[in-house]
């Protein structure tokens, strides 16, 4: 398993066909009359995509709750069914890209600038499934940097607490604007190699999350049932021992 953790893809093009093998493959859970999550970005696109083949071509019988608005906007032009969270308290699976996960099932996520939605939406489900091309395997997540949405409002405050810690928060920009989440809030793309928790990421988690003016974090621990990967190997599924 290991080794699984440890390998990457080195082509672009062979990268981006692992996302496809990965979010088809996560498709095929989704059964008649389930409500599904559906996650952001770029591999859970093409799960997105299969699910509104399968809805146009099979006649797959689903209502959907969407992580953000880029995900809401594709999933409607493909004609799948969307509900409100608050209209679906609870969902049957939630499929979702992840950043970064390591073998003991910790993952960041957040780089689409969702995160906040996505774990609303993941927390709802009674299942979980990640998908992803292999070179998000790694054997220690925080080489993306941990991404934490915070409110505008007073949120240079947040900034120099996270600095006192010894986190390193960059505000996230977009061209030369602040980018902005679906919730209008900011995010602080954070180091924190040089903190004291090391890889305590509960506790880490802990701190963030008492900190005024910080509203989520990118940490998804151990919330995941199943990771579907691909890569130049083919697919490969890794069920959570603990779930």
């Amino acid at each position: 398993m290991s080794q699984l953790f440890g390998s990457k893809c080195k082509e672009g093009r062979l990268r981006m066909n692992a996302k496809q093998m990965a979010g088809y493959k996560a498709a095929e859970y989704v059964k008649d009359g389930m409500l599904v999550g559906i996650g952001t970005g770029s591999t859970a696109h093409f799960l997105i995509e299969r699910l509104g083949q399968r809805v146009n071509e099979e006649g797959l019988n689903i209502k959907c709750v969407s992580t953000s608005i880029e995900s809401t906007e594709f999933a409607e032009s493909l004609n799948i069914p969307l509900l409100d969270t608050n209209d679906a308290p609870e969902l049957d699976i939630c499929i979702d890209g992840v950043d970064e996960v390591d073998p003991a099932f910790n993952g960041i996520k957040g780089g689409g600038g969702a995160l906040f939605r996505e774990k609303v939406v993941a927390m709802s489900a009674k299942y979980n499934i990640w998908i992803c091309d292999d070179s998000k395997l790694v054997e220690k997540i925080g080489a993306f940097g941990l991404p934490v949405e915070v409110a505008p409002f007073g949120y240079k405050h947040a900034v120099r607490r996270l600095e006192e810690a010894g986190f390193v928060p960059k505000l996230r920009m977009k061209g030369e604007e602040i980018y902005t989440t679906n919730n209008h809030n900011y995010i602080l793309d954070t180091n924190y190699d040089n903190t004291k928790f090391g890889t305590d990421y509960q506790a880490m988690e802990r701190f963030l999350k008492g900190t005024l003016g910080i509203l989520e974090t990118g940490f998804f621990l151990s919330t995941t049932d199943l990771i579907i990967s691909a890569g130049s190997d083919g697919i490969t599924e890794i069920k959570n021992p603990n779930k």
